[in-house]
């Protein structure tokens, strides 16, 4: 029987913040809390104060499950599994295993199941991956195809019974409680024909997003010398906004990336080595119908111009040769940007820049006016940078957190927090962004 240890393995994890203004059943909802899935399919709900286990389900033996998002902030999560892959005697004889993986869907206020999808490709096709956002099934293929399906019409459709957490349950001949081991979740949600069709469309790498007021979407035409391109279409006809087609001059080793801003303000960021894009969707003038892409503002990495890059070279000969070439925009040399975040409670953009220096890269952390732009506080980070290292950086209220995952699966983990210091009274430099972080420190 799989049992759940407190040395468990932390899978995946996600924030959930105190609910305000709402009757819920039971007084343990009321605590924040942080949802996390272990390595041996427990998912567990923990207080973020105490760290106290206030609940926890087993999910399934049937599947591995992996990861953990939310389909609706706040409101709905999804845990995903590891993509099947059938046994290795089925794999020999050349067997396809027609689940591709599961989802598992849960309402956080309070706590409880909505079901477990399965997603099969004998009705989707050869599906390389799925994932729900927003209320919306979002399936990817190989080809670059996205197609998008409404998961309340699929629960409608499809749902072969309710299932609550904690209730006994019958379900192919045998008899358990509902998210206790051994028996777990049964899959519930067995989708046996094709559901209605919302949207479709073709991008390089799967690489979609949406967004916007009203509703556009953001793809790469799917072609690989089109890399780098992002076209901002209109959802409703698919037509490209004026100025829709977005290409940051760069010439670097690391793509630059796009996303619409999780503000919910209907812009969009657009990052690079060197500078960060906010721009702003609007309608074109006297004409409501169609709309155009422009410029926010602009937040620029700190740089100076080599003095020496193209200064000539005397050999022992005397002969004058000149040198002529152009770093990288991403050069480990110069300050890079390489994360980019924003915290909703504080209304701040926060960038982390980079630059290495001798051998080492050291690192700071920049907040900005969410509205303008303008750089209110510079906090540099104690620890080094290793470019060649993956790191994550968390914003969140008064933490910071900073993720470094070294080689063998080596992670180190540095904690900030922001205290206000009552000595400090200094003004902001611009008034007009009504916020003022000279008062905290770190």
């Amino acid at each position: 029987m799989p049992k759940c240890s407190k040395s468990e393995k932390i899978e995946d994890a996600l924030l959930w913040e105190c609910p305000v203004g709402e009757m819920l059943p039971n007084t343990s909802d009321y605590k924040s809390s942080l949802i996390a899935l272990t390595a041996h399919n427990w998912l567990l709900r923990i207080s973020a104060t105490t760290g106290k286990v206030l609940e926890k389900i087993y999910l399934a033996s049937y599947c591995k499950f992996r990861y953990l998002s939310w389909d609706t902030p706040q409101e709905v999560i999804a845990v995903k599994s590891a993509q099947s892959k059938g046994s290795a005697l089925a794999q020999q004889a050349g067997i396809q295993q027609p689940v591709l993986l599961y989802l598992a869907v849960f309402h956080v206020l309070p706590f409880s199941l909505i079901g477990i999808l399965e997603i099969n490709k004998k009705i989707f096709g050869s599906v390389t991956d799925a994932t729900l956002s927003h209320g919306i099934l979002i399936v990817m293929y190989s080809s670059g195809l996205v197609r998008l399906y409404s998961f309340q019409a699929i629960t409608e459709q499809f749902m072969q019974q309710k299932l609550d957490l904690g209730c006994a349950c019958r379900w192919g001949g045998t008899t358990g409680t509902v998210g206790e081991a051994p028996f777990g979740i049964p899959c519930n949600i067995k989708i046996t024909d094709t559901p209605p069709l919302l949207f479709e469309v073709s991008s390089l790498e799967n690489a979609f997003q949406i967004g916007g007021h009203p509703w556009h979407y953001i793809i790469t035409p799917n072609k690989k010398k089109q890399k780098g391109v992002f076209h901002i279409c209109a959802l409703k006809d698919n037509s490209l906004a004026k100025n829709g087609v977005q290409e940051m001059e760069c010439c670097s080793l690391e793509s630059d990336w796009i996303y619409f801003h999780p503000d919910a303000s209907g812009r969009i960021i657009h990052v690079g080595p060197n500078q960060v894009k906010v721009l702003k969707l609007s309608e074109v003038e006297n004409n409501s119908a169609q709309h155009q892409i422009s410029e926010d503002f602009v937040i620029l990495a700190n740089r100076e111009k080599n003095k020496n890059e193209n200064l000539p070279t005397v050999t022992a000969s005397g002969r004058v040769v000149k040198k002529s070439f152009n770093l990288l925009d991403d050069d480990p040399e110069q300050e890079t940007f390489k994360i980019v975040d924003y915290e909703d409670e504080l209304d701040l953009l926060s960038v982390v820049a980079v630059t290495q220096i001798d051998a080492e890269g050291k690192a700071h952390l920049d907040f900005h006016c969410n509205e303008y732009g303008t750089l209110l506080k510079s906090i540099p980070l104690v620890e080094s940078w290793d470019v060649t290292y993956s790191h994550e950086v968390y914003f969140d209220r008064d933490l910071v957190l900073h993720i470094e995952q070294k080689p063998s699966r080596v992670f180190s983990c540095y904690v900030y927090q922001m205290v206000c210091d009552p000595g400090e009274e200094e003004e902001t430099t611009n008034r007009s962004c009504k916020k003022d972080c000279n008062n905290f420190k770190f």
